[in-house]
This record gives C-alpha cells, structure tokens and sequence, in this order.
C-alpha cells in the first residue's frame, strides 16, 4: 500500500520493570531484546523510521551500541505512551506507532495492519490489535490483557481478568478445558495485542488528559482513551505475539526462534 505519509514507530523502554529490571537490554541469543524488537519494525512494509525512548542511560548506549536511533525521555512518564508522545512532539510525521519493546518477535505484518485503518480513515484517531482466545490457561492468565470491541469493532473495555464472562459455558474450571478447546476451536475471548497506531494530532493530546480512574485500576494506559470518549478501532490478527513478562519468558523466545530456523 504506497503512501505519503510519515509514519514513525517508537519503542518505548524503561529499565523499571517491576518483574524484570532491565528488560529492554536482556540478552536473546546474543542481542539485547530492544534490537530483536527494532529489526522486526524495520521489515515493515509502511514505517519510515524507527527509533527507541528511553529515561535510562544504560539502554540509551546499548542502543547506540548497536547502531540504532534512540531519544533521552523524560523519567517522569506514567506510561509508555506518554514517553512516545514525546519523542515524536519532535519528529515530523503524519502517524505514530508505538511498539512495545518487550515482544521480540513481533510480526512486521502485525505493525502494517495496525497503521492501515489511520491511512484509510481521517476520522479514526487510534487502533490496535488483538486475537481469538480458545484456551481457558490464557483467559485466566493476569499477565494476558483481555479486550472486548462493539459492532463496529472499536474497544469497550480492556482488562487483564477474563472477559468476557459466558454464563452458560461451565467448563473454564475443568482440568480438560483447554483439550476441549482444541478440539472444539471454540473461542472465549480475545487477547489484546500491545501495539498502536496514533494519528500524531491525537496522540499529543495523550499526555494532557487526566489519568483516569480505571486506567489507575487496571494499570493499563489505554482506559485513559477510552474514558475520555475517544474510539479505539481493534483489528483482528491471526498472527500472535509472544510477551516477556518476567525472565523465564526468555526460554520461550529462544525456543520459538530456534524452531523457525
């Protein structure tokens, strides 16, 4: 899809995790994880520059280390977001993605599909992305956000409890529930997955609105759109997108690699 238009992605990557200081520079098989994240967003066929945000000096020189395009933020960001609205204040472009610097191998497919909806539409403001849900382990899973989106596909809600809540399906609490749903290729609910678009002139309003009372339940950023009436438009995606949430994660990651060679 050949456009005029800017599109910059930004990864945001701070060194305070809580369950995983430093994550951003862990090391995957001889690259820290912020560089797997930075080439997969280069293989997208519609991002015209990439560059990391960073509040740490240790992650801003592995960054340079490696040869990529990093910008000092502010330590004072309540979210990722924010940090992205920064740097791109700075930076001429029509539409910002922003792209959590935690999922390695995410697909570059996944990062067209999210801009797609801003080229074609001048009224959207944001969107993003999730995935069907058949396993009960992943509905019950705290570490997985969860999503549910209206008739015309924009997100109601975003929450990391298991949502929605089918009453007459009794077999969540089974120990062959997730056997049942291979079989069945039935479909609980849908995974978010942590990347969006902004139009630039939407996204520098971000930081100005007020944290919101469900974003401060929740922990997550994006009820702060919501609460304040702006659409999120959710696309649907068959291609998943592996999180590192705490060390062990990184096992996954090597074995997911190391399968694909």
């Amino acid at each position: 899809m050949p456009t005029n238009e800017k599109i910059l992605a930004v990864i945001p990557a701070r060194w305070a995790s809580v369950r995983f200081p430093g994550k951003p520079i862990a090391d995957i098989l001889g690259k820290p994880m912020v560089q797997w994240v930075a080439e997969q967003a280069q293989k997208s066929s519609l991002v015209t520059e990439v560059v990391i945000a960073t509040d740490d000096k240790r992650i801003y020189d592995v960054v340079l280390g490696f040869g990529g395009k990093v910008v000092m933020t502010s330590p004072k960001h309540q979210s990722g977001t924010d940090r992205v609205a920064e740097v791109a204040r700075n930076i001429e472009c029509d539409i910002v993605v922003n792209i959590q610097g935690d999922e390695p191998l995410i697909p570059p497919e996944n990062i067209d599909l999210v801009i797609k909806p801003l080229l074609d539409s001048d009224e959207l403001a944001a969107s993003t992305l999730m995935t069907s849900i058949s396993s009960s382990s992943e509905m019950l899973d705290p570490d997985i956000c969860k999503l549910v989106v209206d008739d015309a596909g924009c997100a109601l809600y975003f929450t990391r409890a298991p949502i929605p809540y089918n009453r007459d399906f009794g077999c969540m609490d089974s120990p062959n529930t997730d056997s049942q749903m291979g079989v069945n290729k039935m479909i609980l609910g849908h995974k978010h997955i942590g990347i969006y678009a902004y139009k630039k002139s939407f996204l520098l309003q971000f930081p100005n609105m007020k944290t919101s009372r469900l974003e401060n339940i929740e922990k997550l950023e994006q009820l702060r759109i919501l609460e304040n009436r702006f659409s999120i438009k959710v696309i649907e995606t068959e291609q998943n997108s592996i999180g590192v949430d705490r060390p062990s994660d990184i096992e996954k990651i090597i074995k997911n690699i190391v399968e694909k060679k």
